[in-house]
């Protein structure tokens, strides 16, 4: 594992930044912890456009993606460091993970050349916005239990269903979904993907308020919405082997959880004084050797993806420690904080408690904690999988909220 950029890497990143320094410094630092998610959604999703836009112009987005399609067909190497680089200031995001980092993969691999043509770009430039119809009010860690149904008629495809915690939705153009179109084979069997114009007819969506303040998932119901079949990705029945690929690149997507974490800590212990307390300096002790260890995990990755190879199952541990790091991090800051602790005047004060009060969702999202360790103890550790005595029975015999 090297850490060190090469020659080639060293001048892209000066590159990187120095274009960075002319067009993202007006927006601040990383450190001022803007959230525009929160802000007014069409404002918000109006500057995400501006500066999504402007990346685009200078290659800056989607940069591996062929050129063909808007890219560059850059490294994956210097995808990596321009991420670096704009982590560091306040550009508007939250916008377009899900279009670019996991509807975009999917689309490539399945869809024809010329709707990539025609798809591609617009996500690429922040023209369009896509969103992920997966999770169910009875299939969410288990996404093969899910009900959502497709009929074929004729070339159309009619789905009828309910869809839940898709972020973004709301200010959505497209969306990819997976749904069941047969109920007589086992669960994984049955499925057939698709995706969908979000304004069609008979798509209702509804926000749902957040404990954190926010409104940013929403309940998603089709009632005889009509899709062309050239708008499904894969062929019938290969639904989980098209999910799984998205599955995929939503690991690298959604990646670690947003701050607080150790070193924002560190910086209010020290501000109050409080260092000098044993139990305090080993809390974060422990907080900071995880923050490290997920460096090194993400860094060997990076490597992994530098020599052109492919990430294995170790992302899931990226994701499983820094949520529950994050909760922990940020009910620990807010206990610092006494009664302030629960204060949202400023985003420094709203630092802990927005941690605190968002992780449980981060929890959830991308994959449940317990999702995650089955993954890691199969697939890294080479444990035994659980035993699944579902998997060979067919969906409708399965007992109702079995799934």
């Amino acid at each position: 594992m090297d850490l060190k950029d090469t020659p080639q890497e060293a001048a892209f990143r000066a590159e990187v930044c120095a274009w960075l320094e002319e067009n993202a410094a007006d927006y601040g630092a990383a450190n001022v912890r803007k959230t525009y998610l929160s802000e007014d959604v069409d404002e918000a999703l109006k500057r995400a456009k501006e500066w999504q836009a402007l990346k685009a112009d200078a290659g800056y987005s989607c940069m591996t993606w062929p050129e063909e399609y808007g890219g560059r067909g850059a490294s994956t190497m210097e995808a990596v460091i321009y991420r670096e680089e704009e982590a560091k200031y306040a550009v508007p995001r939250g916008f377009f993970e899900i279009g670019q980092g996991m509807a975009g993969p999917t689309m490539m691999k399945y869809a024809t050349p010329e709707q990539n043509k025609e798809h591609m770009p617009p996500m690429l430039r922040g023209d369009t916005v896509w969103c992920q119809l997966f999770s169910e009010p009875a299939a969410g860690s288990d996404l093969a239990g899910l009900r959502t149904r497709a009929e074929q008629e004729g070339d159309d495809w009619i789905i009828n269903g309910q869809k839940v915690w898709t972020s973004g939705a709301h200010y959505s153009d497209w969306g990819i979904v997976v749904t069941r179109h047969d109920t007589t084979l086992p669960k994984h069997q049955g499925l057939t993907y698709f995706f969908v114009d979000m304004k069609s007819p008979g798509i209702e969506i509804r926000r749902i308020k957040q404990i954190s303040g926010g409104s940013n998932f929403c309940e998603v119901y089709f009632t005889d919405v009509r899709i062309p079949d050239s708008q499904r990705l894969g062929n019938i029945g290969d639904g989980w082997s098209v999910s799984l690929t998205t599955l995929m690149n939503e690991r690298l997507a959604v990646g670690s959880a947003a701050p607080p974490d150790a070193d924002d800590l560190l910086k209010m212990a020290k501000e109050q004084g409080v260092l000098s307390n044993g139990e305090v300096r080993a809390k974060i002790a422990d907080w900071y050797v995880q923050m490290t260890g997920l460096k090194f995990t993400k860094a060997r990755t990076m490597t992994a993806l530098s020599k052109g190879q492919t990430p294995g199952p170790e992302a899931s541990i990226e994701k499983l420690v820094s949520a529950s790091k994050q909760q922990d991090i940020g009910s620990f800051g807010m206990d610092l904080n006494d009664m302030a602790g629960i204060l949202t005047d400023t985003p420094d004060d709203a630092l802990f408690y927005n941690g605190y009060m968002s992780s449980p969702g981060f929890r959830i999202a991308g994959g449940t904690d317990e999702i995650l360790r089955n993954i890691i103890s199969e697939r890294v550790l080479g444990l035994p999988p659980e035993i699944r005595v579902d998997k060979r029975v067919s969906f409708a015999e399965l007992a109702s909220g079995a799934t």
